[in-house]
């Protein structure tokens, strides 16, 4: 299994840009846990907390497509750097400013959140100049899934750490200064000072104008409904099963079920349509989602959640593949940044849909919702098979025509044109 992840990594840049990709990003990982202890710590209510966190976060899926479409025009470093700058320098100001006056910190939070650069669809844009072979720019995907799993586990770690050894008000500097160096990394790197997007059609609809896109971005809508659903309907189950403890190793589940599936998932090559790969695998995703709804003991119920993470990471690396196949040429990084935000959108829709129903008819019904959501985006998919069966474009287009060092009007890889 780590043959293939080792070959990916021996590669020129590839250590480079996946970590400073994956520090960079971790400002927008740490984000709402930074806002909400911050809030705490300057006497701020909850509800204080989650509106300047819900702030950031509306403002981030906003700014993610922007900045991308940007990066296309633009080039990496022109965009990226900028806008990890104004973006730090916009959380230093809430961090100094604290909140008061009100207007103030949300216009800071808003501000951090627009200019968040959008690395992680900036790095899927440099794998196939990075990598040269379809199969393995397909494996970086996977590997990508994982990383990300690995951030959202390890950066929150870091940030209750900085709190605890100094401030909170520390630990929202910190990171943002961290994030800044890891975008520095990236943006003078070779690949990303070379990269440029392919000749693009004028359209203000840009990546959205293609079909198998939005196809995709209404099925992950849901998939980040059901996953954003889950982290509410957990917290009434684990008040009754032993308290933030056990809420706390259930999340932790659904983060090893990732990796176990993501990893598993990259270290093969994978034969056949990545649209009908990916219906498969939400619908396992779906299925797995059901057996929460039996709420058996602690430990029982962890063990099922890392079950209901496995096919995660897979469906998402799988449909890297088909948003690179779809976006429309010279679109390739705000294609990604649109996976990005649909997916934060769902997930924020998820938590506030699965409070009222928890509220309604407690936990059971709460992971009724995951189960449902992940039905309706299997169903996305299905309705939608023949718009992400056909090729993006008008021609298949293997892994990405972005990166052609030779600028050949329709660029293939060697090894064909099929995922």
């Amino acid at each position: 299994m780590a043959a293939g992840y080792l070959e990916i990594l021996r590669a020129r840049h590839a250590v480079r840009l996946l970590t400073g990709t994956l520090v960079g990003r971790l400002p927008n990982a740490t984000a709402a846990l930074a806002i909400v202890l911050f809030v705490r710590a300057e006497g701020g209510t909850y509800t204080l907390a989650g509106g300047l966190a819900a702030a950031y976060g509306v403002a981030n899926a906003v700014g993610q497509p922007v900045l991308g479409r940007w990066v296309d025009v633009h080039g990496q470093p022109r965009v990226q750097l900028p806008a990890a700058l104004a973006s730090a320098l916009a959380m230093a100001g809430f961090a100094f400013c604290g909140t008061d006056p009100l207007s103030l910190a949300y216009a800071c939070v808003a501000a951090a959140g627009l200019c968040t650069p959008p690395l992680e669809g900036g790095l899927r844009a440099l794998w196939p100049s990075v990598l040269g072979k379809e199969e393995q720019v397909h494996t970086a995907y996977a590997m990508d899934a994982v990383a990300q799993e690995v951030m959202f586990t390890v950066g929150p770690l870091l940030v209750t750490l900085c709190v605890s050894l100094w401030s909170a008000e520390a630990a929202l500097l910190v990171v943002n200064a961290v994030g800044v160096l890891g975008a520095l990394s990236v943006v003078v790197s070779a690949p990303s000072r070379a990269w440029r997007s392919a000749p693009r059609e004028a359209h203000w609809l840009g990546a959205l104008r293609s079909p198998g896109l939005l196809a995709l971005l209404g099925a992950f809508l849901f998939v980040g409904i059901a996953l954003g659903s889950i982290t509410v309907a957990s917290v009434p189950y684990a008040d009754d099963h032993g308290g933030d403890g056990v809420y706390g190793w259930m999340m932790a589940g659904l983060g090893l079920g990732a990796l176990i599936g993501g990893s598993v998932y990259g270290a093969r090559q994978w034969r056949g349509e990545p649209a009908v790969r990916l219906r498969a695998l939400v619908a396992l995703l779906a299925v797995c989602y059901l057996p929460l709804m039996l709420m058996p003991s602690a430990v029982a119920m962890v063990l099922l959640t890392v079950v209901a993470g496995v096919f995660l990471a897979p469906a998402i690396a799988c449909a890297f593949v088909l948003v690179d196949r779809h976006a429309p040429r010279g679109t390739v990084t705000e294609a990604f940044s649109w996976l990005v935000t649909t997916f934060t959108v769902g997930s924020s829709v998820g938590t506030g849909l699965a409070g009222p129903v928890v509220e309604t008819g407690g936990a059971l019904w709460g992971f009724a919702v995951p189960a449902v959501a992940g039905g309706v985006s299997l169903l996305v998919l299905a309705a939608t098979g023949r718009v992400l069966a056909a090729p993006g474009g008008g021609t298949v287009v293997a892994a990405s025509s972005e990166n052609d060092p030779n600028r050949a009007v329709e660029p293939r890889f060697s090894s064909g044109d099929r995922a």
